[in-house]
């Protein structure tokens, strides 16, 4: 049960850290360019790398401390962050063609999800 109240626990505080970061990156650039969302999927993807290398590589986070970061602060804060780990680690193990079928397969899904669900709103509006 502290596996998935971690994962509960982390995802919260990054969800609220992603929104509190991409106000203020907006506040700050203007609404021209969604500068604060690019800056939040940056960010996590980088923290993401850094998180997953400390605890894979260096052994430093437990089952528990693992889940609590990646899945839930890391995870609530970007999904891009494991979309990005997910695809250098099928590029790092020579699974160049399934990592660039999912970098086309999730930003094809993506504008396709919202375009549908753009579409299917202002249909029933």
């Amino acid at each position: 049960m502290s596996f998935w109240l971690a994962i509960f626990a982390g995802g919260g505080i990054g969800a609220c850290l992603r929104v509190a970061l991409m106000i203020a990156v907006d506040a700050r650039t203007g609404a021209l360019f969604p500068w604060g969302l690019l800056t939040v999927n940056a960010l996590g993807c980088f923290s993401m790398g850094l998180a997953a290398s400390f605890a894979d590589e260096a052994g430093g986070l437990g089952p528990t401390a693992r889940a609590f970061v990646i899945a839930g602060l890391l995870g609530g804060f970007t999904t891009f962050s494991s979309f990005g780990l997910d695809t250098i680690q099928l590029f790092e193990s020579g699974r160049w063609g399934l990592a660039a079928g999912n970098v086309a397969a999730s930003f094809g899904c993506a504008l396709l999800g919202a375009a549908g669900g753009l579409a299917l709103a202002r249909s029933l509006a």
